[in-house]
């Protein structure tokens, strides 16, 4: 009956430096966002084959060509979104279902849109078990959003785009930001985007590597066999 209680308290303590050292030490200040970090059990979102590495600083497979982003870029992009705890998220890229874990403790409802079926019905449920009940699992072509929940007061897309997808930032409200990497399919820059006035004014955070935004609005197919997320 001990091994069960050893084994959740490995997975505590490597949670917890990758907290602080993945994390807190490469300028990821946000206390909600490094407690948020340190509640979700990331070893829950990725295949039994990799959880020895669910702690690590690297992306891992999940299936469907897709990763689960390094745990620094999941702090960053979290971080630019400046959640409160009240707002409505729209999530592109749902992948495992851990960033939208992340948002889910910093928001009040997360709405995420998967492109892979088999992606979307697993994570759903991986999220329904685990206690998230305010994330939302949607599949479609996530270039176009998800009108029905619109506006949004924070955006985060987990893949990259050629540009920012116009129904995207229809769907933003007022005052909200929008974090995305948008380049080529090779290398992008993070962009945090706010809305003011009704035009997006943008900034770039830093260079970064993500798959590519497939869809309407995004791109039409990959050209390559990325390494991404990270």
């Amino acid at each position: 009956m001990a091994f069960p209680d050893t084994v959740a308290e490995t997975f505590a303590v490597a949670r917890r430096a990758m907290v602080e050292d993945q994390i807190g030490k490469r300028g990821i200040v946000s206390p909600r966002v490094l407690e948020a970090m340190l509640s979700v059990p990331r070893h829950e979102f990725v295949p039994a084959e990799f959880r020895p590495d669910a702690y690590a600083d690297k992306p891992l497979p999940i299936g469907e060509g897709q990763t689960i982003s390094q745990p620094f870029m999941v702090g960053a992009m979290t971080q630019a979104l400046e959640l409160t705890g009240s707002e409505r998220v729209l999530e592109i890229g749902t992948g495992s279902g851990y960033q939208a874990a992340v948002l889910s403790l910093l928001a009040r409802e997360v709405i995420s849109v998967e492109s892979h079926t088999s992606l979307t019905l697993a994570a759903q449920e991986r999220l329904t078990d685990l206690g998230y009940a305010n994330v939302h699992v949607h599949s479609g072509d996530g270039s176009l959003g998800f009108a029905d929940a619109a506006p949004y007061d924070a955006i985060l897309v987990a893949a990259a785009a050629p540009e920012i997808p116009p129904l995207l930032a229809g769907q933003l409200r007022e005052g909200g930001r929008l974090v995305i990497p948008v380049g080529s399919q090779e290398n992008q820059e993070l962009l945090q985007t706010r809305k003011e006035g009704g035009v997006l004014r943008s900034r770039a955070l830093f260079d970064c590597r993500f798959v590519p935004l497939l869809g309407r609005y995004g791109w039409s197919r990959p050209d390559r066999k990325p390494t991404r997320n990270q």
